[in-house]
Formats: structure tokens, C-alpha cells, sequence
């Protein structure tokens, strides 16, 4: 354990000071981040960039629109509650179908729509938004994982984090549902983490709870060595990420539907650094390679080109 977080240490490990001085700071002027903060404005912002994204089925922005949600609801068997300005997974609902009045979480637990009527008018008192200030909440599709990840998810919907430097995927993690995460693919909350090898978009190492695994937590399979369908189109929507946003770091979370492909799920600002405990590298050396080289990149294609001939394991 000790040994891995000296050699990540020797290898550039950038740390929250770091990146926030060196590469928050100068490349994501504050004036961008409500395209990023309010996933309302950045689901809207992606569509019309021609990117994938959840189906919005309704946004509830103030109490007295709660009395829509019986009509809205009824049309759903599947449906995702989130907060618009949300962080760190928190206030997010999954109903994955209904029984009655009652709706199925990925648990098996039934909530009333009394239930939900709460859970939405916390979301809009602020109780899960950043800064406490009044939020909406937004009711999408429930994302139905592609079937890669069987044995390997407990529940939820795994996704993948990708660091985007000035138009340049750099690392990327598979992030896993787990039993303790209660489905969600959050690594605060207990979810696994998988390195991705940039190149292929095979998985190369998993961390869990700040220890290596080499076997899914709750369904004991192996976590390494798994193929991510569609990698280069994967490093290509993410790309696109900074040509719509114009942030210059930026973290962009992407789920695998195995209907409809890969779907933008999130843009953040502020993207955490745990993916380099999970790739067992630090991001400095990828990050100075991109700021030698970026001006001659001008294309996605380029840029994605770049990124896969550079950043292997």
C-alpha cells in the first residue's frame, strides 16, 4: 500500500492545492462554470452540440409543481430524481420500476410517491445543492447498463470519468457500483475505482477504499482486463466536452446504455484526483506533455489521436 502511493508520489501525483492553482484557476474562467454547476443548462448545452445525453422526461423548479409529478411519473416505469446542482452524488433517486402506488429502487426497497414528493422538496429547498441555495429537480431516463458490465456492477449504473486538458482526454477511470455505495458510482460513497488504459479502453487496476482489488467487492469477479466498448468515440465525446464548454480542465462522466450508447452524463469544473490512486499514476507528466503540444492540435480526431498514442499504460 505504502509502497504504490511512494512510486504514484515519484511519478507526479497532483494534489488539490496543485490543481487548483495551476490548472483550475487559469484555464476555467468563473464566468463558465453555471454551463458546468447546473446540469439542467449543461444537458441543454450538449444537446445542442449534437453530444448524447439522458432523455429529460420533466424539471420541478418550485413546490407548487410538485402537483405535476403524479401525470409525469405515470408515464415512467424507469426514472432518475437528481438535483440540478448537485455534487458528490448526493440527492439522487434511481426508480428502476413500480409496483402499484410504489416505486422500485435498485435495492429492492419500495418508496410511496409521499416519498418522492419529499425527496423533490429537499432537492428545491437546497438540501443537496453546492452552497445550500435553492435548486430544481431534474427527472431523466434511467440509464440501462450495457452488458460489459455484468459481474462486475452491484446494482447501479457504473460510469466512466475522463480528465480532459485543453481539449485532450489524459486519464480516465471506471468507477463501480457497490453494495456500500448503495448502487451509486461515487468513490466517497463506496464505489470501486478501475484505471483505464487511455490506448486500448481496457481496465487496468481497481481500488477500493483506498486498497487494491482485483475482484469486484460484492460479486467477486475480476475487474481488470475489461473492454470498453467504443473507447475512441468514448475519447471523442469527451473531447467535444471542452470545445463546448471552452473550460480547459475538465472532468466528463459518461455512462455505456445498452441501448443508445454512450451518454454525457456530467461536466465538472473541479474534477476530483482520485483517479490517479486508480490508475496508479499521477497526472503531472500527462498534463506538461499536453501544454508542450496543444496549440498543434485543432481537431477532436487530433487531439484524441494524441492521447491514445501518448498515454498507455
Amino acid at each position: 500500500m505504502f509502497g504504490w502511493f511512494s512510486k504514484l508520489k515519484e511519478q507526479g501525483v497532483v494534489g488539490m492545492n496543485g490543481r487548483n492553482a495551476a490548472y483550475v484557476l487559469p484555464n476555467n474562467p468563473r464566468r463558465l462554470y453555471p454551463l458546468v454547476d447546473d446540469k439542467e443548462t449543461t444537458k441543454r448545452l450538449t444537446q445542442d452540440a449534437g453530444l448524447n445525453v439522458p432523455e429529460m422526461y420533466g424539471v420541478i423548479r418550485a413546490q407548487h409543481e410538485t402537483k405535476l409529478l403524479p401525470d409525469l411519473l405515470e408515464k415512467h416505469d424507469s426514472f432518475v430524481i437528481k438535483p440540478a446542482r448537485g455534487a458528490g452524488g448526493n440527492g439522487i433517486l434511481v426508480i428502476t420500476g413500480k409496483l402499484g402506488s410504489h416505486f422500485l429502487k435498485p435495492d429492492d426497497s419500495f418508496v410511496s410517491t409521499e416519498e418522492i414528493h419529499f425527496h423533490i422538496s429537499n432537492i428545491l429547498s437546497g438540501m443537496y445543492s453546492l452552497g445550500g441555495m435553492p435548486d430544481k429537480a431534474l427527472i431523466e431516463y434511467c440509464v440501462k447498463f450495457d452488458p460489459v458490465f455484468n459481474g462486475i456492477a452491484y446494482q447501479g449504473v457504473p460510469d466512466i470519468r475522463i480528465i480532459v486538458y485543453k481539449g485532450v482526454p489524459t486519464m480516465a477511470m471506471l468507477r463501480l457500483p457497490t453494495r456500500e455505495s448503495d448502487g451509486k458510482a461515487n468513490l466517497h460513497q463506496g464505489a470501486m475505482g478501475c484505471g483505464i488504459d487511455i490506448c486500448t479502453g481496457k481496465t487496468t487496476h481497481a481500488v477500493w477504499k483506498n486498497e487494491n482489488h482485483e475482484m469486484h467487492p460484492d460479486t467477486l469477479q475480476p475487474v481488470s482486463g475489461v473492454q470498453i466498448p467504443g473507447w475512441e468515440e468514448l475519447l471523442r465525446q469527451a473531447s467535444l466536452g471542452y470545445s463546448v464548454t471552452g473550460l480547459g480542465y475538465l472532468g466528463v462522466d459518461i455512462v455505456l446504455d445498452k441501448d443508445l450508447g454512450p451518454l454525457i452524463l456530467e461536466l465538472n469544473a473541479r474534477p476530483g484526483l482520485a483517479i490517479q490512486v486508480a490508475n496508479k499514476t499521477g497526472l503531472q507528466s500527462r498534463l506538461d506533455k499536453v501544454e508542450a503540444v496543444h496549440h498543434n492540435l485543432q481537431s477532436e480526431t487530433q487531439r484524441v489521436q494524441y492521447a491514445m498514442e501518448n498515454f498507455g499504460s
